[in-house]
Parts: structure tokens; C-alpha cells; sequence
């Protein structure tokens, strides 16, 4: 809660006019009620005509000033909270932004996105509903208790009492009996989002299982749990709103009955009995709020307690360092070891791999031999927990991310395609790409498409091969000095990935260029070899090197050989 308060204090100016005016709108509608008891009472007298005009005139007067004060302080407090809520969704991306390529091994989609949406979308209720409400009831009360002090002690403490029962106590107790409900009602809605999400993402791989039935079921039981708990807080709410109406009417009759009874016995001055009784009609209307108080006080403690759990995680020391180089550069691995969070086992070992400037390296091995993590690594994706990977003679601890992807033609196992055209999925390339240079991509590639071609959100409408070659040619594109490719021929026939990885070292030509791969095939134009086995660096040389050597290298190539002639 203290981070949601630090954002909102940034809007103090509206956020006191607002209480401001709320405490007007609730000190004029005392006044009115109070004055039109005043009024009835005093007619009953037939007092001088004037003064029944002088006060019908302020009768009015206080009605417009109520209907005025309460549509400002409706417009201020709107505004605010929708500047909060403002402030609110750019702060937590700035603080989750850092946090990308670590967070989302950590959250399912589906519940990422209900705190994202759900959880923000319900603080709109803090200010609201939580923050500005309790304010606005105790000056108010305040204000009425002191006001009729001069005409009964026994009303004002009678008054306080209830200011004590309907405005802290009830809403207390109803608050510890919320925390339960509201607990369980945003873990299901949790579940229910990332349920939904799953049998979306993997509806066609759940209809060829022919488990999309058990998968659907599941879900409907999840949002059957989910209306329970709704139907849950709902009853909680009305009942809480019950008792605290109960409680204020309660006190209004206790306030009647004391009232007449001092006027029986000459305390009270009968031409105010009716005022006291409707000051005290009206003014818990005020506590009204305070009885589903503690619903949104609970659901906004519980949606920021979620929200700023994802954004409290340690971000990536921010780096300012830059990489100046316009050519190609070396890169360096110096011991390098790294264990993913939560695994016990190292992905990668002391690691040491050398890459000079303008050279080509292919890193081979098994699959869950560390092979991609070198290259997560190398992007700034994780952190390495001992050693040092240096890019040119500058450390990776001191350069800024956006830094070294800018310098870095980078293409990754999995790539992501826009839903548009095939024009929009190459544009990203860079905004300096021209027509004819997109189409000439197209064509290195061997991908028959136009530029308006339609692409699918994720490339639904691509296949294996296609993506890849996609992805190839908007490499081709971007025109950085290095080239990091993770696997980016596991989906082509051969014919095509040798006529693109000709393309390729045409375009690669005196750049720094790095192939992760488990295919041993193409690799003797490559200036090194690494193999890697359970995070380890095992071999290391030209591919004539290496066969010649009868290592761990050849006895793959013996086996690979074995599985193509079968």
C-alpha cells in the first residue's frame, strides 16, 4: 500500500480540493435537513412572514449549494482517480518492463494478465472508496457534533457514539470477515484467467489429444468456483450495508426519543428537536460509504499486494555504458556460470569461449547442453553469477541492454510476428528500409509472399519453415556488425538451408557471427567449434580439428550420420 500511496500523492492538489469539497457537499446537506426541521417547526409558531421568506430563501440557497459542491467534488475526485490510475499503469511498466525476460517463467500468462488488468483496474477504488471517504465522514461529523453541542451534550456524545459504531467499529469487523472472502475470490479469478488462457494457447494441441473435453470441463468448474465466491462477497457486502443502515437508523430513533424526553423535563428547547432529528437523518448518509468500506479497502490491499509483489522483485542493476564500436567486435566468455532460478543444477559451468572480431563460431551439443543460455546471456537476458562476458574489451556489466541490440542482428529460437502484413513484420528491421530492399529480402530468402501479404497474429498462418525465413530476411534488414542465431534452420528441408546460410555468410562477410545449433551438418566453413555437454565447454576447434581428434564431436557426427542413412 505505501507504493500505491507515494503514486497518488503526486496528484495531492486535486486529492485535497476533493475532500474539500466533499466535506462542503456533506456540511451544506446537514445544513439543508437541519434548517428545512428548523423551518417546520418555526411555521408551526406562524412567525413574522419575512422569516419564513428569509429562510425558504436559504433553504434554496443550500439546495443549490449542495447540488453544486457535490457535482465538483464528483468531478474532481473522477479526475484524479483516473490521473492515479495514470500514473498508476506507467510506474508498475516501468518497473516490470526490467523484469521481462525473467518474469515470465515465473507467472502463468493468464494470471500476469488478470494482476495487470484486474488488479489495476480495482484500484480505482482506493481513492474512492478507501482513501477520501473516512476524511469527508469525520470532518463532517465533527463539524455536526460541535454544532450541536450548543443545544444538547447528551445529542452530540449520542451523535459521536454513532460516528464511532457506524463509521470504525462495524466496518472493522466487517473488514476482518471480508479479508477471507476477498482472499478467495481473486485467487479464483486468478485461476480462471489462466485456465482460459491455457485451453486458448493450446486448443488445436488439446482437440488432437482429444482432451479439449476434460480440458473445457475443468474450466467451467474453475468459473463455477469463481461465481461462488462472488455470490459470497455480494452477500457479505449487502449484509454488511444492511447493519450498518440498521445501526445508523437505530441511533436516529435513540436520538428522537432522547430528544422528545428532554423536552418533557425543559432541556431542550422544542423548536429544535426536529432540526436534531433530521441533522441526524441526514448526516449518517455519510457513513453509508463506510459500509462497503472494508470491501474495497480489502480488495484494494489484496490487488496491490498482488500488483507490487511482480514490481518488488530486484531489477538488473542499470547500466549507463554504451558500445561505441561502428564494425564488428570479439566477444568473450571468461568462466562463466549461471543456474536458473528455482533449478539446482548449473545451466552453464565455467564457461570460456573466445570469439575474436570478424570470425564465425558454431556452438554445438545435446539438447539441454547450455547451448541457448549462452546466447540469453550474451543478450543481457540473465545475469551470469561468477565470470564475465566481454563484448569488445568492454565488460556486459557495464553496457547498457538496448546497447548491445542495437549492434546485434539477433534471431531466436522462437520469433514473434505481428498480426498485420508481411511489409509491417519486416519494417521493424528498421524505419530506414525501403521497398525494394524488403522484396530483395523476400527473395534471398525463397519466401513467395507480397508485401501485403497478410500475417496472422503469432504467424498463424505461417508454417515452421516460412517463420523462420521470415525472421531470416528481417535479419537481413537490420544491417548490425554481429550476428547471434539461435537454431535458425531446424525447420528447413536442406536444399533451402543451404541455399539461406549461403545468403547468410554473404551478408555476414567480415562480421562477428554466432550459430547455435544441434545439426553438425554446413559447419565446416565455421572458424570454431564448441562443443558443449551438461553446461561444459567439452571441445573446441575447426571442424578438421575436430574429426581429425575422434572426440565427443565425431562420435555425434558418427551417430547423426547413422540416424540420415537409416
Amino acid at each position: 500500500m505505501k507504493q500505491l500511496i507515494a503514486i497518488m500523492i503526486k496528484e495531492k492538489r486535486d486529492i485535497w480540493l476533493s475532500v474539500l469539497l466533499g466535506a462542503v457537499a456533506g456540511l451544506t446537506s446537514v445544513a439543508l435537513f437541519g434548517l428545512s426541521g428548523f423551518l417546520i417547526s418555526k411555521a408551526a409558531l406562524q412567525p413574522p412572514l419575512y422569516i419564513i421568506t428569509v429562510m425558504a430563501a436559504l433553504v434554496k440557497f443550500l439546495g443549490a449549494a449542495k447540488a453544486g459542491s457535490r457535482y465538483a467534488e464528483r468531478y474532481v475526485s473522477h479526475r484524479a482517480t483516473f490521473t492515479i490510475l495514470s500514473n498508476l499503469r506507467v510506474s508498475f511498466y516501468e518497473k516490470l518492463e526490467p523484469l521481462a525476460p525473467q518474469i515470465f517463467g515465473r507467472y502463468r500468462s493468464g494470471d500476469l494478465l488478470a494482476r495487470i488488468v484486474g488488479d489495476v483496474e480495482t484500484l480505482q477504488n482506493f481513492f474512492l472508496r478507501v482513501f477520501y471517504p473516512p476524511l469527508v465522514l469525520v470532518i463532517v461529523f465533527l463539524s455536526t457534533i460541535f454544532f450541536t453541542l450548543f443545544y444538547s451534550v447528551w445529542i452530540a456524545l449520542l451523535l459521536l457514539a454513532g460516528l464511532l459504531l457506524t463509521g470504525f467499529v462495524i466496518p472493522g469487523l466487517l473488514a476482518l470477515r471480508q479479508r477471507a472472502v476477498k482472499q478467495g475470490i481473486r485467487q479464483r479469478r486468478a485461476d480462471l484467467s489462466a485456465d482460459a488462457a491455457e485451453l486458448l494457447y493450446g486448443f488445436r494441441d488439446l482437440k488432437l489429444h482429444q482432451t479439449l473435453t476434460e480440458k473445457h470441463a475443468q474450466l467451467l468448474h474453475t468459473a463455477d468456483l469463481y461465481v461462488k465466491e462472488q455470490e459470497k462477497e455480494g452477500l457479505s457486502a449487502a449484509g454488511g450495508q444492511a447493519l450498518n443502515t440498521a445501526a445508523a437508523m437505530a441511533v436516529s430513533f435513540v436520538v428522537l426519543a432522547l430528544g422528545a424526553y428532554f423536552v418533557t423535563i425543559g432541556e431542550l428547547d422544542g423548536l429544535f428537536l426536529a432540526m436534531l432529528v433530521m441533522i441526524s437523518l441526514n448526516i449518517f448518509d455519510n457513513a453509508v460509504p463506510m459500509a462497503v468500506f472494508p470491501a474495497h479497502f480489502e480488495d484494494t490491499r489484496q490487488a496491490a499486494g498482488r500488483l507490487f509483489s511482480i514490481a518488488a522483485e530486484e531489477p538488473p542493476e542499470i547500466k549507463t555504458g554504451m558500445l561505441e564500436q561502428k564494425e564488428t567486435f570479439s566477444i568473450e566468455w571468461r568462466d562463466v556460470t549461471f543456474t536458473y532460478p528455482g533449478e539446482a543444477r548449473p545451466a552453464l559451468k565455467n564457461v570460456s569461449i573466445s570469439m575474436p572480431a570478424g570470425t564465425k563460431t558454431a556452438v554445438v551439443g545435446p539438447s539441454g547442453s547450455g547451448k541457448s543460455t549462452i546466447l540469453q546471456l550474451l543478450l543481457d537476458m540473465h545475469q551470469p553469477e561468477a565470470g564475465d562476458i566481454l563484448l569488445g574489451e568492454r565488460s556486459i556489466k557495464e553496457v547498457r541492454p538496448e546497447s548491445i541490440w542495437s549492434k546485434t542482428n539477433v534471431m531466436l529460437q522462437a520469433n514473434h510476428f505481428f498480426y498485420g502484413t508481411i511489409r509491417d513484420n519486416l519494417q521493424i528491421a528498421g524505419d530506414d528500409v525501403t521497398e525494394s530492399e524488403m522484396k530483395e529480402s523476400l527473395r534471398l530468402t525463397a519466401l513467395p509472399f507480397g508485401l501485403d501479404d497478410p500475417v496472422l497474429e503469432k504467424g498463424e498462418n505461417l508454417s515452421g519453415g516460412e517463420k523462420q525465413r521470415l525472421a531470416m530476411a528481417r535479419l537481413f534488414l537490420k544491417r548490425a556488425p554481429v550476428w547471434l542465431l539461435d537454431e535458425p534452420s531446424s525447420s528447413l528441408d536442406t536444399l533451402t538451408e543451404k541455399q539461406i546460410f549461403k545468403e547468410l555468410f554473404k551478408k555476414a562477410e567480415g562480421n562477428t557471427l554466432l550459430l547455435i545449433s544441434h545439426r553438425l551438418t554446413g559447419l565446416e566453413k565455421m572458424d570454431q567449434i564448441v562443443v558443449m555437454e551438461h553446461g561444459q565447454v567439452v571441445e573446441a576447434g575447426t571442424f578438421a580439428q575436430l574429426m581429425a581428434k575422434k572426440g565427443y564431436f565425431y562420435e555425434l557426427k558418427q551417430i547423426e550420420k547413422s540416424v540420415l542413412n537409416d
